[in-house]
């Protein structure tokens, strides 16, 4: 049924695992629909209460996006994979009327740190490491991160790590906000069922009213998502991003223009 996902129910939770390890579970098209054929599962599935969104391997959740399907595209390319990207998956979890919650696992990077961020909070393992690191190939968070990481950790600091592309790790993560628990690798999935565990014996109307109502209550200005598809597409339209994502694939360091 799917390509590059594992699925288990287990308990009334589906585990749902981006299963290409040797890729970082990085993000490409194909794991992008199947992780959304995986959520349209949970929300019609009687016998699903919650999901858990995980990456195989030890080293990563999700270290980001496929660089490679990037090249070529123009600005109305980019603003499609942000706006399939957010319709299909990204908006899909953070407004799943079931819990949806992220076990970071390793790596979880651009689209991987935003994958975890729309889930309804996260669980992570000692080795976690967050980032956007977009702008070092002369673009911008596109999967809601602008928006979500700022909601998160507040402005400050949400400009300071999308600027720099810096990494921060699961204690400085928990310590902003970012992450509810931190735990080590061998207890992950556990700690994150036994919190389900105890959601389940709550009411699932009550539930599924408290994941709306505490998105209307993070999204301030619900225009910044549909501001971020446009900046994203217009990113592509520019040399930096060729230059960047170009670099990203022959394994050397930018050379930006600021054109």
């Amino acid at each position: 049924m799917y390509q590059t996902i594992l699925t288990e129910l287990q308990n009334g939770t589906l585990i749902i695992t981006i299963n290409r390890p040797d890729k970082m579970n990085a993000l490409n098209k194909f794991v992008v629909a199947d992780i959304g054929k995986a959520m349209d599962e949970v929300y019609t599935n009687p016998e699903i209460k919650s999901a858990i969104i995980t990456g195989a391997g030890e080293k990563a959740f999700v270290a980001g996006a496929d660089i490679s399907e990037f090249i070529g595209l123009g600005k109305e390319g980019g603003k499609e994979i942000s706006t399939r990207g957010n319709e299909s998956v990204f908006n899909k979890i953070e407004n799943c009327p079931k819990p949806v919650i992220a076990a970071v696992n390793g790596f979880a990077l651009g689209g991987g740190c935003e994958l975890a961020m729309a889930c309804h909070f996260r669980i992570a393992s000692v080795n976690a490491k967050f980032g956007q690191p977009e702008v070092n190939l002369g673009l911008i968070p596109g999967y809601g991160g602008t928006q979500r990481l700022t909601q998160l950790i507040g402005k400050g600091k949400a400009m300071e790590l999308m600027m720099t592309a810096d990494m921060i790790g699961a204690d400085e993560a928990k310590s902003l906000g970012l992450v509810n628990h931190v735990v080590a690798a061998e207890e992950l999935l556990d700690k994150t069922k036994n919190i389900l565990t105890k959601i389940h014996t709550k009411a699932p109307i009550a539930l599924s009213n408290i994941i709306a109502c505490v998105n209307d209550a993070a999204i301030s200005e619900k225009d910044g998502f549909t501001n971020e598809i446009d900046r994203f597409g217009a990113c592509f339209a520019t040399e930096d991003m060729i230059e960047g994502t170009n670099a990203f694939l022959e394994k050397r360091k930018p050379v930006f223009k600021g054109k």
